[in-house]
């Protein structure tokens, strides 16, 4: 049977805050412009393979304001989480294990094991 881990709640809390903001992350650069500032489109046949970009607007100061909110929100959980106290208890091969475990914590506590990873 493999090792269970009883996280605490903080680092629980912390982890599934950090998936949520790498989440909605992504779905934000998914709807932007892809490119910060206005730039003309292009198109690039020259390579291995054909690279195409409309015209880009750029984004608006609101949005490039969103994306710095979330970016420094997913540094300070980034942080917190990797410099959690709890990573103390753990070493080797241990601490691996458990930092891979934690990150489908979320996964976990939908299929009903409250606080510990299986």
């Amino acid at each position: 049977m493999a090792t269970s881990y009883d996280f605490p709640s903080d680092l629980l809390a912390g982890q599934e805050e950090l998936r949520q903001v790498r989440a909605e992350l992504a779905a934000l650069f998914k709807r932007l412009p892809w490119s910060v500032e206005p730039l003309d489109g292009f198109s690039d046949d020259a390579g291995w393979r054909k690279v195409e970009r409309p015209a880009s607007p750029g984004w608006t100061a609101d949005e490039q304001a969103e994306v710095e909110k979330l970016r420094r929100r997913e540094h300070e959980l980034a942080v917190l989480v990797t410099t959690h106290r709890y990573w103390s208890e753990l070493t080797g091969p241990d601490g691996v294990d458990a930092r891979s475990r934690l990150k489908h914590a979320h996964e976990a506590q939908r299929d009903g094991f409250a606080g510990q990873c299986p």
